[in-house]
């Protein structure tokens, strides 16, 4: 497998358990900070269950509308493990026992492997399985779609592979300003930026009951020049006494 050049990225959080309450979603904000690490803007994000056929519609949707999508969840040895049947329907492709997958899985469990195990093995037909020196235990890639596990520590693990086969056309350059002024006092002196400095992101969060700061500015674009051209302007906008710092 190639590395994978990308621009736009979407992901699919997938489980009933995300649904319901019953477990804590931690595995987006990783997800976003790798991406944008490397480049690659996450520009949509969804939460569905465990159901084959609504995983498949979404992850052919995805793949259709951005260079790149992460699924995670839903690729244990269980019955509501689907993602990988599912991610095999979204491209009409069979699903296949890989036998790499299936030496690690006989390597880890020896005599205590059950089916439910070998279940872990199926991957959709044409997939690739992207791996490093670091990190061996192998990766489902099919066509655009990277399948990644839910379990917020191995999906971190995962996170480390990602880093190395998808890379952005450049790196995202950040900077932030701390004020005490509020919102509402920033808003005509954001608009004047935003109005001058197109292809920079500019974000604007408030912080309650901080004795520190009131508001952080920040300013985002692949272009570092452009970065700089924004937050300048927006300090000579600044009334005397602010910023509290910049970052």
């Amino acid at each position: 497998m190639e590395k994978q050049i990308c621009r736009t990225a979407a992901a699919i959080l997938i489980g009933n358990e995300l649904l319901s309450g019953k477990i804590r979603e931690a595995n987006l904000f990783d997800l976003a900070k790798t991406l944008r690490a490397v480049g690659v803007r996450l520009e949509r994000v969804s939460v569905i269950g465990d159901d084959i056929d609504v995983i498949a519609d979404e992850v052919r949707a995805m793949s259709g509308s951005h260079d790149v999508v992460f699924t995670s969840g839903g690729v244990g040895p269980t019955h509501d493990d689907v993602t990988i049947e599912a991610v095999a329907k979204a491209f009409g492709a069979a699903v296949e026992t890989d036998p790499t997958m299936e030496g690690l899985l006989r390597d880890a469990y020896g005599e205590r492997i059950t089916d439910g195990h070998l279940r872990m093995a199926l991957v959709p037909h044409g997939a690739h399985l992207a791996t490093t020196p670091e990190v061996m235990w192998p990766t489902v890639v099919m066509n655009n779609v990277w399948v990644l596990p839910g379990v917020p520590e191995i999906f971190r693990m995962k996170l480390a592979v990602v880093r190395d086969w998808v890379q952005g056309n450049r790196p995202f350059v950040s900077r932030a300003v701390f004020t005490k002024m509020d919102e509402g006092d920033l808003k005509p002196l954001l608009d004047t930026v935003v109005e001058s400095h197109s292809t920079v992101e500019v974000g604007s969060y408030p912080k309650f009951f901080d004795p520190t700061y009131k508001t952080k500015i920040t300013f985002d674009s692949q272009k570092r020049a452009c970065v700089d051209a924004a937050l300048e302007q927006f300090l000579t906008l600044l009334p005397d006494g602010e910023p509290q710092s910049v970052d």
